[in-house]
């Protein structure tokens, strides 16, 4: 049961297990990624760009909070394997905005549920790592945006659930997108260089601009 933001942001950050070791070496790596930038490039050094890295390293942290409540290898939390990760995909068949997709969730996806459990999983986590670390954050930003739609249709007739809570992220998704987040104290920052895409032909330099 939730108490308040602060005794359980203390409570998420202090349980054990490995989730949370990996949690803290991805905030300690994304602090020690800032500060490197910080300290390289006084252009950096603003506070448009803490917000950026502020805004996707919480963004990436509700991404990792939320695979916790489907790790494999039964994709729930529940000690008698119940609830979590299926449980939704069979809220998606009642609660989705159109057939289509109900359809698809109860025809395609449920009977072979370990063949797309694991892509659900590994694709929160990886919107989690590149948006925590800032790297490849167009990327990070564009499946995070995906996943986030398909909540938002998927669970539009709950009155249970508010559609504009997963249409919300779905705005900040694509902002990542368009704003790269990841150029601000980001791994993005240090993989593009000083190189600028406008007078490089170099396909590494055209990479980067496409995905950092």
């Amino acid at each position: 049961m939730r108490v308040n933001p602060f005794s359980d942001t203390l409570s998420f950050l202090t349980t054990g297990g490995w989730t949370t070791v990996v949690f803290w070496l991805l905030l300690v790596a994304s602090i020690g990624i800032a500060f490197f930038n910080y300290r390289r490039d006084a252009r950096q050094r603003s506070a448009l760009h803490v917000w950026n890295w502020l805004s996707r390293l919480f963004i990436g942290g509700l991404w990792w909070q939320q695979s916790l409540w489907k790790l494999p290898p039964t994709y729930t939390d529940q000690p008698d394997g119940s609830g979590g990760l299926r449980y939704w995909m069979e809220q998606m068949v009642r609660g989705a905005s159109f057939a289509a997709q109900a359809d698809f969730v109860k025809k395609i996806v449920l009977p072979h549920f370990y063949f797309f459990a694991p892509q659900v999983y590994a694709g929160e986590v990886l919107v989690a790592v590149s948006l925590m670390l800032g790297l490849f954050t167009r990327v990070g930003g564009f499946l995070g945006a995906l996943m986030a739609v398909n909540l938002w249709l998927g669970l539009y007739r709950l009155n249970s659930e508010w559609p504009w809570t997963y249409f919300f992220l779905v705005v900040i998704q694509i902002m990542f997108v368009a704003y790269r987040p990841g150029r601000s104290f980001g791994l993005d920052a240090l993989i593009r260089g000083e190189e600028s895409a406008a007078v490089s032909k170099h396909w590494w330099t055209r990479l980067t601009e496409l995905v950092a």
